[in-house]
């Protein structure tokens, strides 16, 4: 059930198109999202590598112009490995998150992961990716 919650769209993020339909499975969930060969938005790292966050609360069709964060607030959130819904399992204050090729956002930074932000309160996310 992430959303997000403090936002300034001239500094916070980029406007992107959605590359394919976004998965219904995904609303609300907070994923990491890179670029395609073509400029377009996708779910993990594309050709461009992770590149901001992503947090939707329906699910949009391709060729949707979204908005990926990349510094601002995202609350309710939670990992997107966790085996609850994200957005219920919340981690620990002061932990570090990352992106990863899949674009899944976690705890565990690995091979592949790209900081994307540390929370707050266990349940807020301060991304600065």
């Amino acid at each position: 059930m992430a959303r997000y919650d403090k936002y300034d769209p001239k500094v916070g993020g980029f406007r992107a198109s959605l590359a394919a339909d976004y998965d219904p499975d995904d609303v609300e969930k907070c994923l990491g999202v890179g670029l395609d060969v073509d400029g377009h938005l996708v779910i993990g790292a594309g050709v461009s590598g992770i590149k901001g966050v992503l947090v939707l609360t329906k699910a949009l069709k391709a060729g949707k112009r979204v908005d990926p964060m990349t510094r601002g607030e995202i609350v309710e959130f939670g990992p997107s490995d966790a085996a609850s819904e994200p957005g219920t399992d919340f981690g620990d204050p002061g932990t570090d998150y990352y992106g990863h090729n899949d674009g899944t956002v976690t705890a565990t930074q690995g091979a592949d992961g790209v900081y994307v932000g540390f929370t707050v309160e266990g349940q807020r996310l301060i991304v600065d990716v």
